[in-house]
């Protein structure tokens, strides 16, 4: 699991758990992120969805590693993993709760998109009380 979930009051928070990778996602982070937001914006205890992450970087994009293993991908391949990350950012846009992104540190190439999909930023430092 790359993500903590977890639901106090009415509030969700989603923190992605990757600090050691500066929160880079890969194809398991945005199906996990995917379904987080999918799930949680149809619970009825939940007002208001906030994106955190661990470490000293909100998000560093794509992870590196992950995608030099997609450069042998076939295009329909790379076709299919790009409709993947589109999806997550939609469902994170579409959410019908509010969402909250909770940024500290770094955010670069698609963790400003996390950011974006967003419905609020707010930039809380590496040991912000947002939400604690």
């Amino acid at each position: 699991m790359n993500l903590r979930i977890e639901v106090n009051g009415l509030v969700a928070r989603v923190t992605l758990t990757r600090s050691e990778m500066r929160n880079a996602f890969n194809d398991e982070v945005i199906a996990e992120i995917t379904q987080a937001f999918t799930q949680l914006g149809s619970r009825e205890d939940v007002r208001v969805i906030a994106l955190a992450a661990e470490g000293s970087a909100f998000c560093a994009g794509a992870d590196l590693n992950w995608m030099r293993q997609m450069a042998d991908f076939s295009r329909e391949e790379n076709l299919a993993d790009a409709g993947k990350l589109a999806e997550m950012l939609r469902v994170i846009y579409e959410c019908p709760k509010p969402t909250i992104a909770r940024v500290q540190g770094d955010v670069y190439a698609g963790g400003m998109g996390l950011v974006a999909a967003c419905d609020v930023a707010v930039e809380c430092g590496v040991s912000g009380l947002l939400f604690e």
